[in-house]
């Protein structure tokens, strides 16, 4: 996937993108991070058609994404949001059964491939035992696997995730991020997702994009990226970045 001189304004009179450029690695983890409004989310969403950028475009598997139809980019991609609604009494199972929507047709019953999809879904996420289970009964890293049971169930090669840990104690935050790298790992999932932690993008990340302003101001694998002087240009803040057998590279912050 690239993104071609891509800007967006949500009311044409502030460019929220700039003109922003950058390549998604297929079979990588490339994680978005950035301070506060500067443009991850609105590129993600430009990224899976759910915005339509004023100028430049996002080419994938050769064309642009607005020359998909709806159904055909279902079956590209697949999408977790930051919000996400269901009603309380659903059961996981039907949820995630949405996810073969895009799959379904008026002619023909593809039964055994849903059912097939669904469970391969739930295996992934680790929620067979809770595949009857209503939604109001589950704690929140449970809901934020059952949305991305439903994205996996579409049986797409790419996965898109705005702040998929968001919300979550560490605890959980943890159990999906594992999730999510055992999903490219063991399954070559392309990963593009929007993360605030920058200890878990170093962590979790093939490639880093690092957005400022409606721009990217820097790509590449962490330990490139990441240095003292670039956090500091990006957020303003002080750092240390340092390293360890156990924990890798991490950033401690010192000031500002």
């Amino acid at each position: 996937m690239e993104i071609n001189q891509v800007s967006f304004s949500y009311d044409r009179r502030v460019d929220h993108l700039k003109s922003v450029n950058g390549e998604i690695e297929l079979g990588k983890i490339t994680t978005i991070i950035g301070p506060n409004g500067c443009g991850k989310s609105t590129l993600l969403g430009v990224m899976s058609q759910h915005y339509a950028p004023h100028s430049g475009q996002v080419i994938l598997d050769g064309k642009s994404i607005y020359s998909y139809t709806p159904k055909e980019l279902a079956k590209k991609l697949a999408v977790v949001h930051q919000h996400n609604d269901a009603p309380a009494d659903m059961t996981v199972e039907m949820l995630t059964g949405f996810g073969r929507l895009a799959h379904k047709s008026m002619f023909a019953s593809r039964r055994d491939e849903d059912a097939e999809a669904i469970d391969w879904a739930l295996a992934c996420t680790n929620l067979q035992t809770k595949r009857h289970t209503t939604i109001n009964q589950l704690s929140g890293g449970e809901r934020q696997r059952v949305w991305i049971a439903m994205a996996l169930a579409q049986k797409t090669p790419i996965l898109f995730l705005d702040e998929p840990t968001t919300f979550l104690d560490i605890y959980y935050q943890f159990e999906l991020l594992e999730l999510i790298k055992s999903l490219n790992v063991n399954y070559g999932l392309t990963i593009v997702m929007v993360l605030h932690d920058i200890n878990q993008a170093i962590r979790y990340s093939d490639n880093v994009l690092v957005m400022k302003n409606g721009v990217i101001e820097l790509k590449g694998k962490p330990d490139e990226v990441i240095t003292e002087k670039t956090i500091h240009s990006i957020y303003g803040v002080q750092v240390v970045v340092k390293h360890d057998d156990a924990a890798g590279l991490y950033v401690v912050p010192v000031g500002i």
